[in-house]
């Protein structure tokens, strides 16, 4: 999924495609993100990157938005659908919420 114009891009979505998350989905929640962003016709404003271990592996599958800089973890398939839809709607994925950038962590 390459980006051309990042003036229209309003959230970028890091998938961590370590060891452990991909061992917990990371490959299917990877698959699952880029094709609803494909179904909402979301490309020109959410872009996606594979990342390498993002160091929470007790969290497994970690996703992270920016610039929000919120961390999703234990992300099923099924929860990266919904958090692309919660994204086109301006909101947070709560059930797998566990850390804002902006706030307190959510898990201690």
């Amino acid at each position: 999924m390459a980006i051309f114009e990042l003036e229209p891009m309003k959230h970028h979505v890091l998938i961590c495609n370590g060891g452990t998350c991909m061992r917990h989905e990371g490959e299917e929640v990877t698959q699952a993100i880029r094709d609803e962003i494909r179904k909402q016709n979301a490309d020109a404003y959410i872009h996606t990157t594979r990342t390498r271990c993002n160091g929470r592996c007790h969290d497994a599958a970690v996703v992270i938005v920016y610039p929000q800089g919120d961390w999703y973890g234990q992300m099923t398939p099924a929860a990266g659908t919904q958090l692309v839809q919660k994204l086109v709607e301006g909101e947070k994925l709560e059930t797998h919420l566990f850390h804002e950038c902006a706030g307190k962590s959510r898990s201690e």
